[in-house]
C-alpha cells in the first residue's frame, strides 16, 4: 500500500511540475508575441512619416511589384520569322537594276541608300540578335505608359515610316500611348500635307505630328515633342531607327525602381548602303575624350558576368533613351540654349549623374540605327554652334575640368556662351555634386584611357622609305595607305605615332590591319584607342615599324608603290623606315626577332 501511495504522490508531483512548465512557457510566448505586435505597431506609427519621406525623397512614380511577367508577343515574333522579301530579316540587299540618276539624287540628300529604302517594306522584319538569355527575362507587370518622341528634318519618308512602324509593331499596346513626330521645318514636300494625310488615315489613333514653322535644331525639336507628351515616361528616338524585339520592358523596369534612372538601349547598326541589320558590339560604357569626341570604356568585370542585366554608363551615346517625364523636367529638360545639335548628350548625362540620378544601358533592349555615310544637311550658317554648345556644357557642369577642354580647343574660351544663369540655378536648386565627384565615382577609369594631360607623342611627321627616302607613306586615297613621292606641306603624308602606340593621320584615322594574309593590306579606320589591330611600335635603332603583339613588320614594294605587313625579317631593307621628328625620350621599344 505504501508503494502504491508513493507512486500516486510522484505522479501528482510530476503533473504539477509539467503544469508549471507549460504555464511559464505559454506566458513567455504570449508576452513575446504581444511585445512584437506592440513594437510593430509603434514602429509603423513612428516610421510612417519616415517611410513617406523616403518615398517622396526618391519620388518613385510606381510601386515595386514582385509580380513579373513575360512581355514577349510570341505570336507576332513567330509571324515575323516567316516573312520573306527584300531586306526581310535584316539581310544585306543590293539592287540589281536601278536608275543611277535617282540613286545618286537620293544618296546626296540622305547620306544613305534612299532608293533601296523605298524598295524595303516599312513593316520589315529584323533579326533578334539579343543575348539568348533575354528571351527568358520577365519584367514587372506594372510598367508605365510611354510617349515616343521622334524629331526629324528632311528625313527620307520610307525610313521615317519604318521607324514608326517598328515601334508600333514591337511595343505592347497597353504601354505605347503615343508616338510624337516633330517636323523641324522640313523642306521636302512629301513630309508636309501628304504625310499628315497618311497618318490621319492609317495611324491617327497613336501617331501625332508637330510641324515647327522655323528650324529649331534637333535639341529644341526634342524639347517641343517632350512638351506635348502626355505619358509618364518619355522615349527619344532618331528618325532613322528600327526598334527590335521586346525593346520596351527592359527600358521601363529600372525607372519603376527609381524614377531618377535614365535607360538607354543597345544601338545596333543598319548599314547605310545595304540596310543590313547587325550588332555594333555587345556593350560598352559611354565616355568622352577631352575634345568631346564620344568614346567608350570597357564593361566592368561584374557586368560581364551578367550579360542581360542593365549596367551603369557614364555618358549616353546620343538621342536614344528613356526617362521619366518628371525627372526630365526636374532637370530642366535639355538646355534650351544649346543650338541645333552637339553636346546635348554630355549636358544631360552630366546633370543626371551629378544631380542624383543614374544612367543605365539595357542589353535586352536593342534599336537599330542608320549611321549616315555623310551628313547631308548644310551648315545652318550660325557660326561654330557646336563649340558654343560645348562651352555652355563646360561652364555649367565641368568646374575646373573645363580647362582640359579649353587646352585642346583654345578658341572655345572666346565663344560667347549666352545666358547660362538658369542652368546654374538648376544645379544649385538640385544640390548637384561637383564634376570631380563624377570623374572619381562614375567615370573613374576614364582618365586612364583618356588622360586630361596626355603624354607626349612618339613622333609627328613623314614616314619615309629607308632605301628610297624620296617616297613617303600617303593617306590621300580613301581608306587605304599608299607609297607616293614625298611632297612638302602635304598633310596626307603627316602621321602621328601617339603615346597609345597607334599611327594617326591628321583627320583622326588610324593605320589598321584586319587581314591575316601573308602580305596583309593596311587600311585607314577610325581610331579606337584600343590597341589590337591598331597597335604599332617603332624600333628606332632597327628602323622597323612593327604591328601587333604577334608582331609583323611593315614592308614596301617600291615598284608597285605599295605598303603592307608581313613576317619580320632581320636585315630586310624593304622593312626599314625613317620616322621624322622621333622623340627618343617617349619610346625605347625594341623588337626581338
Amino acid at each position: 500500500m505504501a508503494r502504491v501511495k508513493m507512486k500516486r504522490n510522484l505522479k501528482s508531483i510530476l503533473k504539477y511540475f509539467i503544469f508549471i512548465l507549460t504555464t511559464v512557457f505559454l506566458t513567455i510566448v504570449i508576452f513575446k508575441l504581444f511585445k512584437q505586435f506592440d513594437q510593430h505597431n509603434n514602429n509603423n506609427n513612428n516610421n510612417d512619416d519616415v517611410q513617406l519621406e523616403k518615398v517622396f525623397a526618391r519620388k518613385q512614380l510606381y510601386s515595386n511589384q514582385t509580380n513579373k511577367i513575360d512581355w514577349h508577343d510570341w505570336e507576332f515574333i513567330n509571324l515575323e520569322k516567316q516573312r520573306t522579301g527584300i531586306g526581310e530579316q535584316g539581310v544585306s540587299v543590293s539592287l540589281t537594276s536601278f536608275n543611277q540618276h535617282k540613286y545618286d539624287e537620293l544618296y546626296k540628300v540622305n547620306g544613305f541608300n534612299g532608293l533601296l529604302s523605298d524598295s524595303i517594306s516599312v513593316n520589315r522584319s529584323i533579326p533578334d540578335i539579343r543575348h539568348k538569355l533575354c528571351r527568358f527575362k520577365k519584367y514587372n507587370s506594372n510598367l508605365p505608359d510611354v510617349s515616343v518622341i521622334v524629331p526629324f528634318h528632311n528625313e527620307h519618308l520610307s525610313t521615317l515610316l519604318r521607324t514608326v512602324y517598328s515601334v508600333l509593331n514591337r511595343s505592347p499596346k497597353n504601354l505605347l500611348k503615343e508616338i510624337i513626330l516633330v517636323d523641324d521645318s522640313s523642306t521636302k514636300v512629301n513630309l508636309k500635307k501628304s504625310l499628315d494625310k497618311y497618318l490621319s488615315i492609317n495611324l491617327a489613333d497613336r501617331v501625332k505630328i508637330i510641324h515647327l514653322k522655323k528650324r529649331q535644331g534637333l535639341i529644341r525639336a526634342r524639347l517641343a515633342g517632350a512638351k506635348k507628351a502626355t505619358s509618364e515616361v518619355l522615349i527619344f528616338l532618331d528618325s532613322h531607327t528600327e526598334a527590335n524585339v521586346n525593346w520596351l520592358p527592359p527600358l521601363l523596369e529600372p525607372i519603376t525602381e527609381d524614377y531618377r534612372t535614365c535607360v538607354c538601349p543597345f544601338i545596333d547598326v543598319i548599314a547605310y548602303e545595304t540596310f543590313q541589320y547587325r550588332a555594333q558590339d555587345e556593350g560598352a560604357r559611354g565616355a568622352f575624350d577631352w575634345e568631346f569626341f564620344y568614346k567608350r570604356l570597357p564593361l566592368l568585370p561584374d557586368d560581364l558576368l551578367h550579360p542581360t542585366r542593365p549596367f551603369r554608363s557614364p555618358v549616353m551615346a546620343g538621342g536614344l533613351f528613356a526617362i521619366s517625364a518628371k525627372w526630365f523636367w526636374e532637370l530642366g529638360g535639355y538646355d534650351p540654349g544649346l543650338d541645333i545639335w552637339g553636346g546635348e548628350q554630355y549636358e544631360l548625362s552630366f546633370k543626371i549623374w551629378q544631380c542624383g540620378g543614374t544612367i543605365l544601358d539595357a542589353p535586352c533592349s536593342r534599336v537599330g540605327h542608320i549611321y549616315r555615310k555623310f551628313a547631308p544637311f548644310p551648315n545652318p550658317g550660325i557660326g561654330d554652334f557646336v563649340g558654343k554648345n560645348y562651352r555652355r556644357v563646360a561652364e555649367v557642369w565641368m568646374d575646373e575640368y573645363a580647362e582640359y577642354l579649353y587646352r585642346r580647343r583654345p578658341h572655345y574660351r572666346d565663344i560667347n556662351t549666352g545666358d547660362i544663369t538658369k542652368q546654374k540655378e538648376i544645379r544649385e536648386k538640385l544640390k548637384c555634386k561637383p564634376f570631380k565627384w563624377f570623374m572619381q565615382k562614375v567615370a573613374f577609369d576614364l582618365v586612364k584611357k583618356y588622360p586630361p594631360i596626355e603624354p607626349p607623342d612618339i613622333s609627328n611627321g613623314k614616314i619615309r622609305s629607308f632605301i628610297a627616302p624620296e617616297l613617303c607613306l600617303d593617306a590621300s586615297a580613301a581608306n587605304k595607305l599608299d607609297l607616293k613621292e614625298c611632297v612638302d606641306g602635304n598633310e596626307n603624308q603627316i602621321f602621328i605615332i601617339t603615346w597609345r602606340n597607334d599611327i594617326k593621320t591628321q583627320n583622326n584615322m588610324c593605320l589598321d590591319i584586319n587581314d591575316s594574309s601573308v602580305k596583309a593590306k593596311i587600311t585607314l579606320y577610325s581610331c579606337h584607342n584600343g590597341g589590337g589591330n591598331q597597335l604599332w611600335h617603332y624600333d628606332h635603332k632597327k628602323k622597323v615599324l612593327v604591328q601587333g603583339n604577334n608582331p609583323r613588320c611593315m614592308e614596301h614594294n617600291i615598284s608597285a608603290r605599295k605598303a603592307y605587313v608581313t613576317q619580320c625579317k632581320p636585315e630586310n631593307e624593304d622593312q626599314k623606315w625613317i620616322i621624322e621628328n622621333f622623340n627618343t625620350k617617349a619610346s625605347t621599344w625594341s623588337l626581338t626577332y
